[in-house]
C-alpha cells in the first residue's frame, strides 16, 4: 500500500480508502446500498487494516448514522489504536425533520460534530468534509464554524464534497483572506465511465494543490465488469438503484476495452479501472466499498496493477470525454505561447 501527502498538509493516508456506506442501511436507498451488521462490517474493516489502508470515510447521513456508529464500533472491537487510523466524515444531508436539521450553516455543523463524535465514540475527527454546497448558506459562514472545530480540537482538518470549481476556488479565497483554516481535500466522482472533473475540476486541483478523494470509482458497480450490452448483470444493484448517471454506450465501450487489459493480466475488470485511477497525478485516495470481504480484497489488489503507457493510452482513448466550449478555445488559443 502506497501513502501520499492529504493535500496541502504533512498528513500522509493510504491511496484506498475504506468506504462505510454499506455499513447499516436498513430503510429508503441505504437498504439497496448495503445491510451490513457489525459482524459484517468489522471483517470489512480488519481486511482493510490488513492490507495497509489507514485511511476510513463516512457521513452522518449514511443509513440515518448507523455507518457512523457501526465504524465507531468497529475501531474499538478490533482494538485499533486512534493514532493508526485517519477518519472522515461528512455534513450536509437531513439529520431530523426540523428547517435547520440539515444544510452546511454554523448551527447544522456545531450540531452534527457533536453527534458524529458520539456516534464515532471518538474525541475528534481527523477530516470534515462539507457533503455539497448549499447555496442558502453563506460560504463565509460555513468556513468561520469549520475552523471553530478545528480550533476547538474536536477537528483536526476539513474539506469538501461535490462542490463546483468556483466555488471551491471562492472558498479557498477566503479562507485565506480570513485566515481560516485551509481547506485539504475535495471528495468527488470520478471514473473511466465519467471524466466530467477533468474539464474544470482536475485543473484547479493541481493549480491549488487541494487533494482529491474518489467516490463510487466504479460508477456505483457498472464497471465491476458484471455488466454488458447483452443484458449480463441487468439484476444487480442498479437494476434497483441506478446511480450514479453514466453514458451507458461509452461504459460498454470502456469495459470492452478493459476485458482484454485484465484477461492478460489475469486480474478482474474491476481491478482495471480502479489500478487506471491510481495512475492519475491528481487523485490522492480512492474510496472503496463492499458488501463481502472478497469483494473488498478484489478492489486492494488493485494497488498491485501496474498500467502500461499504452494500455493507458487505450482507455484513455475509449473514455475521452468530447470536447466542449471553452476547453477547445483555450487548448487552441494556449498554442499561442507554445
Amino acid at each position: 500500500m502506497r501513502y501520499k501527502r492529504l493535500g496541502p498538509s504533512g498528513l500522509f493516508v493510504s491511496e484506498l480508502c475504506l468506504g462505510t456506506m454499506t455499513f447499516g442501511g436498513r430503510d429508503g436507498i441505504w437498504s439497496q446500498i448495503g445491510q451490513l451488521d457489525q459482524t459484517e462490517a468489522d471483517a470489512l474493516v480488519k481486511t482493510a487494516l490488513d492490507a495497509g489502508i489507514n485511511f476510513i470515510d463516512t457521513a452522518n447521513v449514511y443509513a440515518g448514522g448507523d455507518s457512523e456508529r457501526i465504524l465507531g464500533q468497529s475501531l474499538r472491537n478490533l482494538g485499533v489504536a486512534r493514532a493508526d487510523v485517519v477518519i472522515a466524515t461528512k455534513v450536509l444531508g437531513p439529520m431530523g425533520e426540523g428547517v435547520n436539521a440539515r444544510g452546511a450553516s454554523r448551527y447544522h455543523i456545531m450540531d452534527q460534530c457533536k453527534a458524529s463524535l458520539e456516534r464515532l465514540q471518538l474525541d475528534h475527527i481527523d477530516l470534515y468534509q462539507i457533503h455539497g454546497f448549499d447555496a442558502h448558506t453563506p460560504i463565509e459562514e460555513t468556513l468561520e464554524a469549520l475552523d471553530t472545530l478545528v480550533r476547538h480540537g474536536h477537528v483536526r482538518y476539513i474539506g469538501l464534497s461535490n462542490w463546483a470549481a468556483w466555488q471551491i476556488v471562492k472558498a479557498v479565497g477566503i479562507a485565506q483572506a480570513r485566515q481560516l483554516a485551509p481547506i485539504l481535500s475535495l471528495q468527488a466522482y470520478y471514473t473511466l465511465a465519467g471524466r466530467d472533473l477533468e474539464r474544470e475540476i482536475v485543473p484547479m486541483l493541481k493549480d491549488t494543490g487541494i487533494g482529491l478523494m474518489v467516490w463510487s470509482p466504479l460508477a456505483g458497480g457498472f464497471l465491476s465488469g458484471k455488466y454488458d450490452r447483452e443484458g449480463k448483470g441487468s439484476d444487480g444493484r442498479r437494476a434497483n438503484f441506478d446511480f450514479p448517471p453514466v453514458n451507458k454506450d461509452r461504459a460498454y465501450d470502456v469495459i470492452e476495452a478493459m476485458r482484454p487489459i485484465a484477461e492478460a493480466k489475469g486480474v478482474s475488470v474491476a481491478q482495471i479501472a480502479l489500478a487506471w485511477l491510481l495512475h492519475q497525478d491528481a487523485v490522492t485516495s480512492v474510496i472503496v466499498g463492499a458488501k463481502r470481504v472478497d469483494q473488498l480484497a478484489d478492489n486492494i489488489a488493485a494497488s498491485k496493477v501496474k498500467l502500461s503507457d499504452a494500455e493507458l493510452k487505450t482507455l484513455d482513448d475509449v473514455s475521452a470525454l468530447p470536447a466542449e466550449y471553452p476547453g477547445w478555445m483555450l487548448k487552441r488559443q494556449s498554442a499561442y505561447r507554445a
